[in-house]
């Protein structure tokens, strides 16, 4: 299992609350943007099933192959369409969806450095122009965690550090943060934007999947870091998030953390 359908197996249940939140129409179609391995687009075309589709696009064929495994497994195929494409120059034509979904793919950062866009709002126009007057545009990003119970203070060390809020830096316009999306949907001219945070949590006993996802988190949020800390913090880190070490955290009996995911979407004006 990619270390992505890890963590969508422990994060599943808030993502599906966001979907749930939106009340998609039975039998529409919609566009899930940045679609990754395609475990989000199986449930989006779960929630708007028998008769609705989903179209994947991602530009990364190894994500693409990967969202087809997916898809095949579940026996959905005539619910899932996957193509390779770039959002910033969506293959569509205007107005061809009820609605798009893009999850923990809008990061903003440079392009030279493999992310989407520099400014989110030529991305959010372009999704915008593929929707129908009316249709929802979401936005849905991982936005925060608490995952070292009883160890407050090194977690907001390591929280703080640049690797933990990357690409965000010091230099970073705070227009263009993820928590200012209400923002960016207002200025490309969506109507009611709204906001919802939902909660995806871990208790132990940890299954090996919950185990797994969880270890790759404290190496994704917080493994790029060790320049920014002491040595006695990094040694810290080290021992409690290593799954070698004997004092791994995930070997808590009494093991609980969370993580948060914010959901952002307005609706597309209809001008007639």
């Amino acid at each position: 299992m990619s270390m992505a359908a890890s963590i969508h197996h422990l994060t599943e249940p808030a993502i599906r609350c966001a979907i749930g939140a939106l009340h998609l129409p039975a039998g529409s179609r919609g566009l899930d943007a940045g679609c990754g391995v395609g475990d989000h687009a199986l449930w989006l075309a779960e929630a708007v099933s028998p008769d609705g589709h989903v179209t994947g696009i991602d530009i990364s064929r190894d994500c693409l192959h990967r969202a087809q495994a997916i898809s095949s497994g579940a026996h959905i195929e005539n619910q899932l369409t996957l193509l390779r494409g770039d959002m910033n120059r969506l293959p569509f034509v205007d107005s061809a969806f009820d609605w798009a979904w893009c999850a923990d793919a809008l990061w903003i950062g440079p392009k030279s450095l493999g992310f989407p866009a520099e400014r989110p709002w030529p991305v959010l126009n372009e999704l915008a122009r593929v929707v129908k007057p009316g249709g929802v545009l979401a936005l849905l990003f991982w936005s925060n965690q608490l995952l070292l119970p009883g160890h407050p203070l090194l977690e907001g060390r390591l929280d703080a550090t640049r690797a933990a809020n990357y690409p965000y830096t010091e230099d970073s316009a705070p227009e263009i943060h993820i928590m200012r999306t209400l923002g960016w949907l207002r200025d490309a001219g969506l109507e009611k934007p709204k906001a919802l945070t939902l909660v995806a949590d871990a208790q132990a006993p940890l299954g090996e999947i919950d185990r797994d996802a969880l270890a790759a988190s404290f190496q994704m949020i917080w493994g790029r870091a060790q320049s920014e800390l002491t040595a006695d913090d990094w040694e810290e880190f080290q021992r409690l998030c290593q799954p070698e070490s004997p004092d791994f955290i995930l070997n808590l009996p009494d093991y609980y953390a969370f993580i948060t995911y914010t959901l952002f979407y307005g609706h597309v004006p209809d001008l007639r």
